[in-house]
């Protein structure tokens, strides 16, 4: 028995890594659980050039990859219900099916994990248009399509739990442009809908997650290596050791989505949890704004180019005012 029992979730791009964690954690609270990813086999190996990277990182990525056959495998091996679904939810057709799915196996769609994802680096001026839609598409496109298909059955329900996944990159990441901003206009899809389907007992909350898997393995590293690359030190090691402690197991995220998707957690809804394999949870704050400034009164809606000048300086920015961008992301 779990606090999950007699619900069905559906768990995007759980093939393998984060995906499987959550996915495994949900069934182990008693959610039958439909598991997803795009194709059948270790889609890392073909995604991945072998020869373009260190050996050390390839073995560790085969080593944590996997599909959606697997994730189902391992759910049913531990006694718990799991159907693999292969899709492409970037495609409105695959998404409606991968629902589908859910419902003609058993009636229901109570829960949606919205965790596929492309994942990559790249900076403004290295980054092509391919790559901007190989890291945005999946990730965006997908959480709207998945819950475009699912938010239907839910109100009918009265009942539904949406997670979507981000990225502590939401709030921009150097290097990782694409990712940051997939992974922002995923919170602003969170908050938004969230406030919209409040009223009919569904609640959607955002999930910054950080644990092992292919990607990680791949794409984590080399972008240490760029940073060096480009600043010519190694980042600080005490910021790697936090980084490196906070990607463990992903099955250990599953007891956070698992308490949020219950009846329970219905009470939280429009919020981005930072959440850690190490067990460590973080909430963001909601953006507010604070400073404000306009002309004088009856100089109407035009600035005065001095006065503009100093009121930034002094009203808005302030006297002390540093840029975030002077300030290195790694040191």
């Amino acid at each position: 028995m779990g606090i999950l029992d007699g619900k069905v979730a559906v768990v995007t791009g759980s093939g393998q890594g984060i995906g499987r964690g959550i996915a495994i954690g949900l069934a182990r609270e008693g959610a039958k659980v439909v598991t997803n990813n795009r194709k059948k086999g270790t889609l890392s190996a073909a995604a991945y050039d072998k020869d373009s990277m260190p050996e050390e990182d390839w073995k560790e990525m085969m080593s944590l990859a996997g599909d959606a056959d697997a994730t189902a495998a391992l759910i049913q091996a531990e006694g718990g219900e799991a159907l693999p679904f292969y899709g492409d939810v970037g495609k409105p057709e695959d998404a409606e099916a991968l629902v589908r799915a859910a419902i003609d196996a058993w009636g229901r769609i109570d829960i949606v994990v919205n965790n596929a994802a492309g994942m990559g680096s790249g900076s403004i001026a290295d980054l092509d248009e391919a790559q901007w839609d190989k890291l945005t598409v999946p990730k965006l496109k997908g959480a709207f399509n998945v819950m475009h298909a699912a938010v239907p059955h839910m109100i009918e329900q009265g009942f539904g739990r949406i997670f979507n996944g981000s990225s502590d990159a939401w709030v921009g990441l150097p290097d990782n442009d694409a990712y940051s901003a997939a992974n922002a206009g995923i919170v602003g899809l969170t908050w938004a809908s969230a406030q919209e389907l409040w009223r009919f007992g569904i609640t959607v909350n955002a999930y910054c997650p950080q644990g092992n898997s292919p990607a990680h393995a791949v794409e984590y590293r080399k972008m240490l290596r760029n940073v060096k690359a480009a600043t010519g030190v190694d980042p600080d090691p005490r910021i790697l050791a936090v980084v490196e402690n906070d990607h463990g197991d992903p099955v250990n995220l599953g007891p956070i989505i698992a308490f949020l998707a219950s009846d329970e957690g219905g009470y939280i809804s429009g919020e981005v949890f930072g959440v850690k394999s190490s067990g460590k949870i973080d909430l963001y704050s909601f953006p507010q704004i604070i400073a404000h400034a306009e002309p004088a009164e009856g100089a109407g809606p035009v600035w005065d180019v001095e006065d503009l000048a100093k009121a930034m300086k002094e009203t808005v920015m302030g006297a002390d005012y540093v840029s975030r961008a002077s300030k290195p992301a790694w040191h």
